[in-house]
């Protein structure tokens, strides 16, 4: 396949990926709002800081406030990661590799393109904020179920899929990283009431509040949603999950008999670190110095699938 292509496919799930994760992140911020009218700038401040967008923010708006932060992660053009700008991405990369894609695949993406760019062509109200979210992630598990039900299980559906995990990889690693640094006032509330309520919230951002109920029963606690969002593999956004997927559709990538990639040692690594620690202890190391290093293991596998299969000639 050429590199190209490649690039095109990986980095429209990649987009599109974003933009559902985008809205997960406001959708923390604006519950985790909700149940703390004290301080609702710095819960706001946090998701820019999650979503690494701090100094752009920054450059556009004074005020941390429901309307800047979403307007900017939604809509703002001068934003590359924001949803309107990466979903527009994403109909440019699946137009570049149309020939890759099925019929289904392309009238997806191109009809979430239409649907997302008409719902943000005006300011989003915070009454209108919720529904606006449930569009976009809505939109983005169309795209999701005709991949999964149309595309031939072959190099141009592992790209995909490498873009989709290498995104969810990262973006879970985030939210968890500002619930635990970021958004708790004092060491004091770790354990408190509103400590477990700003837990749950993170739960409901990632869709896992009821597949965590099913796994840990009545064990709800800061440690047992932790080790659910990072080392259950039977859990699709943790980053067990993700690491594990990342390396299977990689050693797809790679020929039978063949030399294993750079990319594909570097994500055996990260797979096995998760598989072989346990919650307790990396509470004693540290979470946030756990998560930081596992985002940097993920942004140099991202680097090393760009540089070995050649998207940019």
């Amino acid at each position: 396949m050429l590199g190209k292509t490649a690039g095109g496919l990986y980095w429209m799930f990649r987009g599109l990926e974003r933009a559902e994760n985008t809205a997960r992140l406001i959708e923390a911020g604006f519950r985790i709002a909700l149940t703390r009218s004290t301080d609702p700038a710095s819960d706001w401040r946090s998701i820019i800081v999650a979503a690494a967008q701090k100094q752009g923010f920054d450059a556009r708006h004074l005020e941390y406030t429901s309307q800047n932060v979403s307007d900017y992660l939604l809509r703002e053009p001068s934003n590359p990661s924001s949803v309107l700008s990466v979903i527009k991405a994403a109909r440019d990369n699946a137009r570049l590799v149309r020939t890759a894609l099925t019929t289904e695949v392309w009238i997806a993406v191109n009809e979430t393109w239409m649907v997302l760019t008409d719902l943000l062509k005006t300011p989003v109200s915070e009454a209108d904020l919720p529904q606006t979210l449930e569009a976009i992630r809505h939109q983005s598990a169309l795209v999701r179920g005709a991949l999964h039900g149309t595309m031939l299980r072959n190099d141009p559906y592992n790209f995909c899929r490498l873009g989709t995990f290498i995104e969810r990889a990262d973006s879970t690693a985030r939210i968890v990283n500002v619930k635990y640094h970021a958004l708790l006032p004092s060491p004091s509330f770790v354990g408190s009431r509103l400590d477990n309520v700003q837990w749950e919230m993170i739960l409901r951002s990632v869709s896992a509040h009821r597949s965590f109920r099913h796994a840990f029963d009545d064990d709800f606690n800061a440690a047992s949603i932790a080790e659910f969002l990072l080392l259950d593999e039977r859990f699709p956004r943790s980053l067990a999950f993700c690491a594990c997927n990342i390396t299977s559709n990689l050693a797809a990538l790679c020929p039978t008999g063949g030399e294993e990639s750079g990319s594909l040692k570097a994500a055996r690594a990260l797979q096995a670190r998760l598989q072989h620690r346990d919650i307790g202890s990396i509470f004693e190391d540290g979470l946030h110095e756990f998560i930081s290093q596992s985002i940097i293991d993920i942004a140099d596998i991202g680097t090393r699938i760009e540089q070995e299969y050649r998207f940019i000639s």
